[in-house]
């Protein structure tokens, strides 16, 4: 880009979309980052979906008595309803990186937005499975130690069993999720950060 091509510019658009051959070399960089995501984003729906599919085998792997099967399915199929709209939600964001043309400072900032909202978007993926998780635990239990429920429902060793499924449950989540989405997403979106930053000090 030559000298009389920049005023061209200059005259015909914004100021800031006026893109110097320094700027594209930094802006640039940010294709790496975000070809790490949108992989990761990639296997990510293969291993969700592949979970789904095995967990919905589960009764048949441990052979549970037929009565366990009805309310099994009922869950499972809430279960996979809740996995199938955050899964949509996040299968439009990896279209959408698909689709995104990195040759701006406006639009870096855009797709890094759009990279924090969605690892928000995650997180409330994973906290909404919580319960799914609590009532897998108690089932679990009372599969493995059924005698524990017969004490009843309002005797201490089961409320305290229940509260504590509870709080680690959530604690569990909590930090798994919290450093499952750093460590595959919160990093790259940190380098294209830095990129921002690089070109918001020029």
């Amino acid at each position: 880009m030559d000298f009389n091509d920049i005023q061209s510019a200059w005259k015909n658009e914004k100021t800031e979309n006026v893109i110097l051959p320094s700027h594209l070399d930094k802006i640039n960089s940010a294709n790496m980052p975000l070809e790490k995501i949108k992989k990761n984003l990639r296997n990510e729906f293969f291993y969700q979906i592949l979970s789904i599919i095995l967990i919905g085998f589960v009764p048949f792997f441990y052979s549970f008595p037929a009565n366990a099967i009805p309310p099994f399915y009922l869950l499972f199929s809430i279960f996979v309803a809740v996995c199938i709209y955050y899964l949509v939600k996040l299968y439009v964001f990896y279209r959408r990186l698909g689709k995104t043309t990195l040759s701006t400072k406006d639009s870096l900032y855009e797709t890094y937005f759009d990279i924090r909202l969605n690892m928000e978007l995650y997180k409330t993926f994973g906290f909404a499975l919580i319960p799914f998780v609590i009532l897998f635990l108690i089932g679990f239990m009372y599969y493995v130690t059924p005698d524990f429920f017969t004490k009843g429902l309002n005797s201490t060793p089961f409320l305290v069993t229940t509260f504590s499924i509870v709080t680690f449950s959530i604690l569990f989540m909590g930090v798994a999720l919290e450093w499952w989405v750093h460590y595959f997403y919160g990093k790259y979106a940190k380098e294209i950060r830095k990129v921002l930053d690089e070109l918001k000090e020029e």
